[in-house]
């Protein structure tokens, strides 16, 4: 296996906005959806971002769809949570998910979301669909690292796994979350989820899917078109036309964020401006992030 390779820092193109809102949408009166895998995503690939539009006053909203439950687990004090360590109370990551539920809640609270949920807990489920795992949610699905040093498929992974489920079904609960919060402009990653990740590539297609779903009325609830869609930004193509917003966050909040996921962060004191997973590969910290547009019209209104 080679050295894991994440994106590097994006390079702004000519054109690049700095709102991710339609224009004539003031900040005070937007609603965003965030979409996102696992815990800490929201802080890693969009705390900036987020903490940039809770500070000018809109509303910030945070799907994720897994608990993050074979994530592996840094400090030793709390090794045992990992699936496969000794101690390990079970062999699906229950008790490793429920302890990152808590990390959230203090991200979220660190990153002035105003609110957040997971697959399966209201507004993000769609009763008449369910979940055909028989849980009611989903597990995180796991990876592992190719020889190009992406991201690819676990070895074993759960036939309760984000991956598992069919896009439809997914894209169901996406759909559910998205009549309810109607937002001006939905976040979640571009199709490349970032560096490989399944369970970011997934979320991707199944917001995606789910943002069709949504322009139908379901269930007493009326139908929303979204007016803008963004995927977050992984190693810079010079090719990609499309585009482009760039969006100058908060350091020091993004930071608090990241450091509330303790079990899978590392953010070292002598270089505030890098962070590490639990595989040690410094990366840069940063609360300038980068967006590609996937759908909308940027100049267009959109539904109010």
């Amino acid at each position: 296996m080679s050295t894991p390779r994440y994106p590097g820092a994006g390079t702004v193109t000519e054109g690049a906005v700095h709102s991710l809102l339609p224009v004539g949408r003031a900040p005070g009166d937007a609603r965003i959806l965030w979409v996102h895998a696992h815990p800490d995503d929201e802080s890693i690939a969009t705390g900036g971002s987020i903490t940039h539009y809770a500070r000018a006053g809109a509303a910030n909203v945070l799907l994720t769809m897994t608990r993050g439950e074979r994530g592996e687990v840094i400090p030793e004090p709390l090794r045992h949570l990992e699936v496969g360590q000794p101690g390990c109370p079970d062999t699906d990551g229950t008790a490793l998910g429920l302890y990152r539920v808590g990390e959230l809640d203090d991200a979220a609270a660190a990153l002035g979301l105003t609110d957040r949920f997971f697959a399966g807990e209201a507004p993000a489920v769609d009763e008449s669909v369910g979940f055909a795992n028989g849980l009611g949610r989903y597990l995180d699905s796991g990876m592992s690292w190719g020889d190009n040093g992406r991201a690819q498929p676990a070895e074993d992974v759960s036939p309760a796994a984000l991956t598992s489920a069919t896009e439809d079904e997914t894209a169901a609960h996406v759909a559910a979350a998205i009549r309810a919060v109607r937002p001006h402009a939905v976040v979640t990653y571009c199709d490349d989820g970032g560096y490989g990740h399944p369970d970011h590539v997934r979320t991707h297609h199944a917001t995606l899917l789910g943002i069709t779903q949504a322009m139908t009325p379901a269930h007493g609830a009326p139908a929303w078109d979204v007016p803008l869609v963004w995927g977050t930004e992984g190693e810079s193509d010079p090719a990609d036309q499309r585009q482009q917003a760039v969006i100058n966050g908060h350091p020091g909040a993004k930071r608090a964020a990241m450091a509330a996921h303790a079990t899978q962060i590392v953010l070292p004191g002598h270089e505030p401006g890098t962070f590490e997973l639990s595989n040690g590969v410094p990366q840069a910290l940063t609360a300038t992030e980068h967006y590609r547009l996937l759908r909308g019209e940027l100049f267009g209104g959109g539904p109010a």
